[in-house]
């Protein structure tokens, strides 16, 4: 049995306490909202968008930020991407040297275009830090729907014990060295979510939303590779895996917000009626300036970007995606 604190009890947080718990591990739970709190504390079997899900009266819930950093084998960052950093800060001075810290929120932060990551790195440096990712709705999992991911670490003993303390036998964990290549891939796939969901919400069809995924992955990769992702990295879990479910999920809430966008709502209306942060939007900005840094050509980031920041249509935005010069698929594929 591990000593696990979950910093973030939103639905994310919650399945991952159930899940821990489920797996003999002494789990605490942390909130800053006190509403939440003692919601989770009193209607265990009915727990806020987690629709059949049971969270054990083994699980601690806790205010206290310190309760759930200090004597932990295992602190996971489960805030909402705007928060990460805030949190992290709070945390630090409760964090021991070397202590191991799963990061599981996606996203790149507005500004510093960092990884969420380095991001908790840069505030807490003397923790030790890991990355979990893949197509894994928290909705399923709190509900034990067999799932994949993959945990990535600088260290191999660090995945490995990682490992055998999430996996079971509904939750299957593969191992990865490519931190940057895992994160890159959970936060940029939330913008093509956005966009896969406008497809919807037009109305478009299967054929737009396969072509709209396909090319949204190789804009993924292009920019993941070119910061330093491994190309193994996006056609796996954190990559296309990931990528397929936000795009195609009912759970999926920037697939979600982006058929509201679709359908001509505007941002202040979908943010109201997903009732989540929605992180593909607060990545898409981000985005789009590491596309230009990094001299990467991301037309969709681009059209996404113009649709939610400068008022353009989303019919619009698909027309001229579609009326771009022709080009190969690949560059690298050349005729004898």
């Amino acid at each position: 049995m591990k000593r696990i604190g979950i910093l973030g009890a939103g639905t994310w947080g919650t399945a991952i306490g159930i899940l821990l718990s489920d797996n003999g591990h002494d789990v605490t739970l942390w909130t800053k909202i006190e509403n939440e709190a003692k919601a989770l504390e009193e209607s265990r079997d009915n727990i806020k968008n987690l629709p059949g899900a049971k969270l054990s009266k083994q699980v601690k819930i806790t205010l206290d930020i310190k309760d759930a950093c200090e004597d932990k084998d295992i602190i996971v960052m489960a805030v909402a991407s705007p928060y990460v950093r805030v949190i992290a800060s709070e945390a630090k001075e409760y964090i021991k040297e070397g202590q191991i810290i799963v990061n599981v929120s996606k996203g790149i932060e507005d500004g510093t275009l960092l990884t969420l990551s380095d991001v908790v790195k840069e505030e807490i440096p003397q923790a030790e830090v890991a990355v979990m990712s893949g197509p894994s709705h928290a909705e399923e999992v709190s509900r034990r729907v067999p799932t994949t991911i993959v945990v990535g670490s600088s260290s191999k003993e660090t995945a490995h014990f990682i490992q055998d303390v999430f996996m079971n036998e509904v939750f299957r964990v593969y191992t990865s060295p490519d931190i940057i290549g895992i994160e890159l891939g959970a936060a940029l796939k939330n913008v093509i979510a956005l966009a896969a969901g406008i497809i919807d919400g037009l109305e478009l069809g299967d054929n737009t939303k396969a072509a709209l995924m396909t090319r949204g992955l190789a804009e993924i990769t292009r920019l993941g590779v070119k910061m330093g992702g491994c190309p193994e990295t996006f056609s796996g879990l954190s990559g296309i895996g990931d990528l397929f479910v936000t795009c195609t999920s009912k759970h999926s809430r920037n697939r979600n917000a982006g058929v509201l966008i679709g359908q001509g709502n505007s941002m202040d209306v979908v943010n109201k009626k997903v009732n989540q942060v929605v992180e593909g939007a607060n990545t898409a900005k981000a985005a789009l300036t590491l596309a230009k840094k990094h001299d990467v050509e991301m037309p969709i980031v681009e059209q996404i970007n113009l649709v939610l920041f400068e008022g353009k249509s989303a019919k619009d935005a698909t027309a001229d995606l579609l009326g771009r010069d022709k080009r190969k698929e690949y560059n690298s594929l050349e005729w004898d």
